[in-house]
């Protein structure tokens, strides 16, 4: 008996180093990071990328403020009062509680999917600054610029350091919405550092915002896509704010399968690197995708290769559309970018045909391209017609290595074929300042 007690005991024993050791793990790690990060550990690099991103996502999120998926979200939030106010964006004027303004805010950004796009695939910006500017309107003392920008940070490189533990996490995704799962908690550690939590609320807050994370991709190409931002800036808002109040949740949650390891099939985590003389940010090394046109980030390989093929035919003369016989794309494959017939705004964002077809006919991908009026067009549905999709095997899912390779066959039979490997606007080949100063901020706000 006392043989079977001492084991027990042993045990038991094991058990309690086993959860302290776990404790100590990488869930601590991102508790104590994100307290002690602050702006001395910016880089001048850092520094330029997430400003440009903090500019975009403010423009974007204005000019989605004009879409019916904003205006039906901003009128189920006016349905809930609260005495802390900040402000819907857009000029409306109008308020609501810093939660609702980070969801309708956030649903905005997202609206048109215009946002900026990371590799592992994520949009970083939308669930993070939404629920920062919201919360500073309501802080006893303003935060300055450099609050927020540090905060900001902090929540884009909890996103990027998070989505790293999967190696699945790098191909466009299936199952999960990214911004849905790692967007909630970059939020919450934002929201965080602004609010001065503790290490320990800090890990409370990625606690509790993980069960408000996932989100399905089935929902992609709907107008329910654009509330993965919103409820990921909400959700990680009110996380801070909860654990900021006390409440508390698992102390592993990013240890354990059980926990953000739910959402991957190959999860691997690992600590938050020191902040020592060698600590780098994700963002230093891993640029942003910042878009010319609102549509999915596979549409503008895409566009620049359909543009490049009518060109290559358009240097022997002036070759007639109507002449065309087939477009054949050859694409990753990505069930929900694969669009035969988009017949809503949201489903055209989302298709490989249709904004091939859109670009041979117009020259060009915009803004415009996807109202009502120009997806309705019979030349455009007759082009559609036209379009064939091939997935290579080399072709991989991912946005650091898909192409987009356009054949274009003339019914006389000739043929251009031109092939975009990294588009303008990819980190490999960002937007120029020009392309993205002020002026061009006014333009998409407008």
């Amino acid at each position: 008996m006392r043989s079977l007690c001492h084991v027990h005991s042993q045990k038991a024993t094991q058990e309690s180093r086993d959860i302290k050791m776990l404790l100590k793990g990488v869930t601590e790690s991102f508790g104590t990071a994100i307290f002690n990060l602050n702006a001395a550990h910016l880089t001048d690099t850092v520094v330029h990328r997430s400003k440009r991103m903090m500019l975009d996502t403010l423009g974007v999120g204005l000019l989605g403020t004009s879409t019916p998926v904003f205006s039906k979200a901003l009128k189920y939030s006016q349905w809930f009062k609260s005495v802390e106010r900040s402000n819907v964006w857009g000029g409306s004027g109008m308020i609501l509680s810093p939660q609702y303004a980070a969801f309708v805010n956030g649903i905005a950004v997202h609206s048109m999917d215009f946002d900026d796009t990371w590799h592992p695939a994520t949009h970083p910006s939308g669930a993070v600054l939404p629920a920062l500017l919201a919360l500073a309107e309501t802080l006893p003392t303003q935060p300055s610029g450099l609050d927020i920008l540090l905060a900001f940070n902090v929540g884009i490189e909890v996103q990027g350091r998070l989505i790293r533990f999967s190696n699945e996490a790098h191909n466009i995704p299936t199952r999960f919405h990214p911004p849905a799962v790692v967007g909630v908690m970059g939020s919450a550690a934002a929201s965080a550092k602004l609010l001065g939590l503790t290490p320990a609320q800090c890990v409370h807050s990625l606690a509790i915002a993980a069960s408000s994370a996932g989100a399905p991709m089935a929902n992609a190409a709907t107008q329910t896509k654009p509330l993965h931002i919103g409820n990921a800036a909400r959700r990680g808002l009110e996380a801070a704010q909860l654990a900021r109040l006390g409440l508390e949740g698992n102390q592993s949650i990013l240890d354990l399968e059980s926990g953000l390891g739910a959402f991957y099939s190959d999860y691997s985590p690992s600590e938050f690197p020191g902040l020592g003389g060698g600590f780098r940010w994700v963002l230093e090394d891993q640029d942003v995708a910042i878009k010319r046109f609102p549509a999915h980030l596979g549409m503008h390989w895409v566009v620049d290769a359909t543009l490049a093929a009518w060109a290559k035919l358009g240097a022997s003369g002036f070759p007639d559309l109507s002449h065309l016989h087939k477009v054949v794309l050859q694409v990753p494959p990505s069930k929900y970018i694969n669009c035969s017939f988009p017949a809503t705004e949201h489903q055209a964002r989302h298709s490989f045909q249709f904004n091939a077809c859109s670009a041979l006919l117009d020259k060009q991908v915009s803004v415009e391209s996807f109202s009502e009026p120009q997806i309705d067009r019979p030349a455009l549905k007759e082009l559609l017609t036209k379009v064939r999709v091939e997935n290579p095997q080399d072709n991989h899912p991912s946005f650091d290595k898909m192409y987009c390779e356009v054949t274009l066959e003339m019914k006389n039979g000739e043929s251009a074929t031109a092939r975009c490997n990294t588009f303008y606007g990819h980190w490999r080949n960002p937007l120029s300042q020009e392309d993205l100063d002020l002026s061009s901020f006014i333009r998409w706000a407008r």
